[in-house]
């Protein structure tokens, strides 16, 4: 019987690089119409793996997923799939944790480079004709000597780091699996109040999880140095958005980049679109043609390879081996 895999959603042109990896592996894939969790549980109910971008992989899909036995993450974080109701079913969970890494970090320094330089604000003030109108007197750091905090100092915070010395800026790292007071590729760990309070720019890369919800709030945004930056490219939650704008609006933050909300899209009475230093883009940090043709070939491959009995190369869950359904 020919397996089948069922694609939940997925946001760029087509499918077909991932089609092309399956069905050359005897793969089908089912595409589902929509993304509703009825949807996803019924379509579920037949298929030998499931690959999923932003739709929610509910334990209602998972318990209907009988045959299932890999769930496979277009992409870094698995907050939007039940991992526990995987676990105790023995499905396995993947992502790709590494393929926008270059994307991504390109994306947080562009951000924090464009409000340092306030290049919004001044293309707007010349667009509507008032070339003479813009008033030097915002905080603009020179860059070089200036401190970069990074909050999460995995791949991607490492990947940051290395690009931002490239500007001259010191780093500042947190990171609660490194010990405060090492030097770690090229950053100094610190604990998070020291990144708050001694850095000119903060960029969080770190997973949303029970302990991470909220974690820059109104106490935190306070700590940071006033005309400080804060950018946002992990995941729409780490930041109460309403202690945001009243920080941005009061003029203790500078400046606040962010390609995740939450929720997503945005209210459209939120008071951080109606800002004029924050630049928020529609979670498209991880794009470029390249990232996505390997987040997509790579993503069918460890599909392939859990059916075909074999480890992942990115195991979420290693609770589930020996009672996985795919035996491993």
């Amino acid at each position: 019987m020919t397996a089948k895999v069922l694609i939940t959603d997925y946001v760029w042109p087509s499918i077909d690089p991932e089609r092309e990896v399956l069905e050359a592996a005897g793969i089908e894939t089912v595409v589902a119409p929509d993304a509703s969790e009825s949807t996803l549980a019924g379509l579920a109910q037949k298929v030998d793996a499931i690959m999923f971008c932003f739709a929610q992989v509910t334990g209602n899909v998972l318990e209907a997923a009988t045959n299932c036995k890999v769930a496979a993450r277009y992409g870094i974080g698995v907050d939007n799939v039940d991992i526990g109701k995987a676990t105790e079913l023995g499905i396995v969970v993947t992502n790709v944790p590494d393929y926008c890494m270059d994307e991504v970090t390109d994306h947080a320094l562009g951000m924090i480079l464009a409000l340092n330089r306030r290049l919004i604000p001044h293309n707007r003030s010349v667009v509507s004709g008032g070339w003479g109108d813009v008033v030097l007197n915002q905080p603009m750091h020179r860059t070089r000597g200036a401190t970069l905090g990074i909050v999460g100092f995995g791949r991607i915070g490492r990947a940051l780091a290395a690009k931002a010395v490239g500007f001259g800026m010191n780093i500042l790292a947190y990171d609660p699996l490194i010990q405060p007071g090492t030097e770690v590729d090229g950053a100094s760990a610190v604990s998070l109040d020291e990144v708050l309070t001694q850095s000119d720019f903060v960029s969080l890369h770190v997973p949303l999880m029970p302990e991470t919800q909220h974690m820059i709030g109104a106490p935190e945004l306070a700590k940071m140095k006033p005309g400080s930056i804060i950018v946002n490219c992990a995941r729409g939650g780490l930041i109460d958005e309403d202690a945001l704008a009243a920080s941005l609006a009061s003029g203790h933050t500078a400046g606040a980049g962010l390609d995740v909300v939450e929720p997503a899209p945005p209210d459209p009475a939120s008071p951080l679109l109606k800002q004029e230093n924050v630049i928020i883009t529609p979670h498209t940090a991880f794009f470029s043609q390249a990232s996505t043709l390997e987040l997509e070939r790579r993503t069918a491959q460890e599909v392939i390879r859990v059916l075909n009995g074999e480890l992942p190369e990115n195991l979420i869950n290693p609770d589930v081996l020996g009672t996985a359904r795919s035996g491993i």
